[in-house]
């Protein structure tokens, strides 16, 4: 997720920034255009830029943490690909959270 952010335009990467400390701050609250439900338990959260759609996809675990998952530039919809490749990321990190967790700003 990290990687991906510093390889987006700096305008956007602050957009998703924006984006991030506002799911920190609501977190289930967050609603549409902002983030939105996809399947499964993930979610996505919105950003747009100069026209370019990012997304960066989401769970929920427990009732106070919130594990981003991935990020990626959106066409038309999101795949289902990237959604099952969020899936696989919520049950490695139901298996051993302690090993995927990242506090801290940037």
């Amino acid at each position: 997720m990290l990687d991906w952010l510093d390889g987006l335009p700096d305008r956007a990467r602050l957009k998703c920034l924006a984006r991030l400390q506002r799911l920190e701050i609501l977190g289930h609250e967050l609603r549409r255009p902002e983030a939105d439900y996809l399947r499964d338990g993930i979610y996505e959260l919105r950003a747009s830029f100069q026209g370019a759609h990012y997304r960066m996809l989401y769970f929920f675990s427990r009732t106070q943490v919130i594990v981003v998952s991935h990020g990626i530039k959106k066409e038309r919809e999101i795949p289902a690909t990237e959604i099952d490749c969020a899936l696989r990321r919520k049950r490695q990190f139901e298996l051993a959270p302690e090993t995927h967790a990242f506090a801290g700003g940037r």
